[in-house]
């Protein structure tokens, strides 16, 4: 049980703190929680956990601004957003500054244990089928998938969400390929894609800024109604035995 993922629910809401305690422990994770945004900052700093559950609305400020200030002092740890069911703004915001995923409250347990253990996947803690390739090579940055790595021209690392490696890597194994927010959301969330759902659109502003600023030349390209394109020449360098 000890190398179970360790997952921290922040909600100011009893009710919901004890009622995810409960079922995420029945589904085999770890779980702390915490009823503000003093106690996930302690709970964070004692404990490290494998992935935060972070509610908006907190009684001591925004989880948004832990998300952002969480984003600076821990790049990699995986964040899913509990925000109020039309809080559009919120989940955008959200997304800008680094979530990996959003749930609207109110929302069911099963979706949530669902939606953590695709992140948690995504970011390496579930066993992955060994990649064929080693690394991509593209506009002078290099993209290692097993070590969910990436450099610029002189060995600098772009530090990349989980979401945002993840949709990266989806253009690199399909260059050249025009790739509607539909199959971009499907492939790397496994959920259908909603004309109002701006999150691919967030991702790839997010990307389009890390990797351009080091990058040799134009990245990617939009297509009017029909979605993204990588639109430059990619290099897969096979794993060697």
């Amino acid at each position: 049980m000890s190398d179970s993922p360790h997952i921290l629910v922040v909600d100011d809401e009893p009710e919901i703190r004890t009622l995810l305690a409960r079922y995420l422990s029945g589904q085999g994770f770890r779980v702390s929680v915490a009823g503000n945004g003093r106690e996930c900052e302690e709970r964070i700093a004692t404990s490290n956990p494998d992935l935060l559950v972070l509610d908006v609305m907190l009684p001591d400020g925004s989880g948004l601004d832990i998300c952002r200030r969480l984003r600076d002092e821990r790049p990699r740890l995986p964040i899913i957003l509990l925000t109020a069911l039309k809080e559009d703004v919120d989940r955008i915001i959200g997304l800008e500054i680094g979530a990996d995923d959003y749930l609207g409250k109110p929302f069911n347990p099963r979706e949530l244990t669902a939606r953590i253990k695709a992140v948690l996947r995504r970011a390496g803690h579930e066993e992955p089928v060994e990649p064929e390739t080693e690394r991509y090579e593209f506009a002078g940055i290099t993209v290692e998938p097993k070590l969910r790595r990436v450099t610029d021209a002189e060995g600098e690392e772009i530090i990349l969400t989980g979401a945002e490696f993840d949709l990266l890597a989806v253009f690199l194994e399909r260059p050249g390929r025009l790739l509607s927010r539909d199959q971009l959301l499907d492939l790397t969330t496994g959920r259908e894609w909603d004309p109002a759902d701006r999150s691919v659109d967030v991702l790839m502003s997010r990307i389009r800024r890390k990797l351009g600023e080091r990058a040799e030349g134009t990245l990617f390209r939009t297509v009017r109604n029909g979605g993204y394109q990588i639109t430059v020449p990619v290099t897969a360098v096979p794993t060697t035995s």
